[in-house]
């Protein structure tokens, strides 16, 4: 039988108030009743949360079978997953592979790390153009020039001995257009070409003017600029002898500039072209590239040049076969 100090220090951890001068008979009875109602407390609890499953809601009967099913589901698709082979990944096509069948068929003709001398790489180019119009031959040269500084910032005119093979339509602003459709201009005229400048109707390739009439075309430097085709003393356009720069413009007048990679890039002629003419024109575009080289590069000039036709592949060309 428990002693009356067991019995309080019982009641106490119930949370039951009791006093010294309590007998063992009452601490007997409260802590008995105390039992009963944690016991019923329990009951009660446990029929609430049987209660709480029968609402509806997401505790009720029904939304619990639905999370059952949903559940079942994923573990059999899981399962499913696992067992279902990978499929083997495809290797990204390169670029090449990528390209028509046309290109495909001329990059074959081409050894990917020889460099062919120019004589090769021209007759290559010509062999290997696949278009059905008669593409341009191209010459891409990587210079060794940095164009933010203004004495490496290279640009010429050249003219093709062989010509361009492109057909330039040349207009004159002029006080004198019959003098500049003699020399073979195809626009002439002074106030019905501004008129058409107005409109924004610009049908030539080049523009060309005197120095007395340059300041007429100002106010369409925003438009002519853009395009290439403001005149200036630096390319020619803008001079008295008109005629010179007609026969010039006509012939195979070549412009070109460096990029702001290094890199020159130059339409020397066509496929149509015999393979003495386009060495001719390279020649002439070689050694205008030479003449400019900046003073203040002391090491290689010529980093790499690529021969290519339009939309044709290209062709690494040996740099020392240039500068021969």
């Amino acid at each position: 039988m428990a002693t009356k100090p067991e019995l309080i220090k019982k009641a106490k951890s119930l949370g039951l108030e009791v006093t010294s001068t309590m007998k063992i008979a009452d601490l007997n009875a409260l802590i008995a009743s105390a039992d009963v109602k944690v016991e019923t407390v329990s009951e009660v609890k446990e029929d609430k949360e049987v209660e709480v499953t029968a609402k509806a809601g997401k505790r009720s009967a029904k939304s619990l079978r639905e999370k059952e099913v949903l559940e079942a589901k994923k573990k059999a698709h899981e399962e499913g997953s696992e067992e279902k082979p990978k499929r083997a990944v495809k290797p990204t096509r390169t670029k090449l592979e990528r390209q028509g069948k046309g290109i495909r068929a001329s990059s074959a003709k081409i050894e990917k790390d020889k460099l062919y001398t120019l004589k090769e790489a021209i007759d290559l180019a010509k062999e290997t153009s696949h278009v059905k119009f008669d593409a341009t031959v191209e010459m891409h040269l990587n210079l060794n020039v940095d164009p933010k500084h203004a004495d490496q910032n290279i640009r010429d005119i050249v003219n093709l001995p062989a010509g361009s093979g492109k057909k330039i339509r040349v207009a004159v602003f002029t006080e004198d257009s019959k003098t500049a459709i003699a020399a073979g201009a195809d626009i002439a005229g002074a106030e019905d070409l501004l008129a058409q400048l107005d409109k924004g109707k610009m049908d030539f390739d080049i523009l060309i003017t005197t120095p007395s009439l340059m300041a007429k075309l100002s106010k369409y430097a925003r438009v002519l600029g853009p395009r290439g085709l403001m005149p200036n003393p630096k390319s020619g356009t803008v001079t008295n002898d008109v005629a010179k720069a007609i026969k010039e413009s006509k012939g195979g007048r070549l412009e070109y500039r460096v990029d702001s990679n290094g890199i020159v890039h130059a339409g020397l002629g066509k496929v149509s072209f015999s393979s003495e003419d386009l060495l001719t024109n390279v020649a002439a575009f070689i050694s205008s590239i030479k003449s400019n080289k900046p003073t203040s590069v002391k090491s290689n000039y010529l980093m790499a040049a690529y021969l290519t036709t339009s939309m044709g592949p290209s062709i690494k060309v040996d740099v020392n076969s240039l500068l021969k």
